[in-house]
């Protein structure tokens, strides 16, 4: 039943994490493109702020959960226990996905609401270019592990 637990808890985050990258990338951002560069950085702006939190969340939930689900079957296996390939594999994508989030985090989203709180469009716009390009690097190594989970 833990495992279980562990298990959903992982999934439902992948699903905010990915789907929520689906659509900032596919609708939220082409979408934007017809607003003004002030009003497409501030909106930009606001909804990573709100999305980019749920994602740390996220994130800790993905790493706890995994961790956790290594420790139930380490402790089922007795002391028999090796990793299968493909959790090796989603682990250390995982952890690289975990990486670049947190430069967009850490670093890009400062730097865009810097550029917003100083009205400087066009480093909004740098900003915002690099945390597209970095989130499609995510969605598709997140994609990755998806397919590698459900096919290996």
């Amino acid at each position: 039943m833990l495992y279980n637990a562990l298990l959903l808890a992982h999934v439902l985050s992948v699903i905010v994490w990915i789907g929520g990258m689906v659509f900032s990338h596919f609708f939220l951002r082409p979408a934007a493109q017809m607003l003004e560069p002030p009003q497409r950085v501030r909106l930009m702006h606001g909804v990573l702020q709100r999305f980019l939190g749920a994602v740390a969340v996220a994130a800790v939930v993905v790493l706890a959960s995994g961790l956790g689900m290594i420790g139930v079957a380490r402790a089922a296996a007795a002391n028999a226990f090796a990793m299968p390939l493909d959790w090796t594999i989603m682990a250390t994508l995982g952890l690289v996905m975990m990486g670049i989030f947190g430069f967009i985090y850490l670093v890009l989203l400062k730097r865009l609401g810097q550029a917003v709180a100083a009205f400087d469009w066009p480093a909004g716009g740098q900003a915002l270019a690099r945390i597209r390009t970095l989130v499609g690097v995510n969605l598709l190594i997140g994609v990755l592990i998806v397919a590698q989970t459900l096919l290996l």
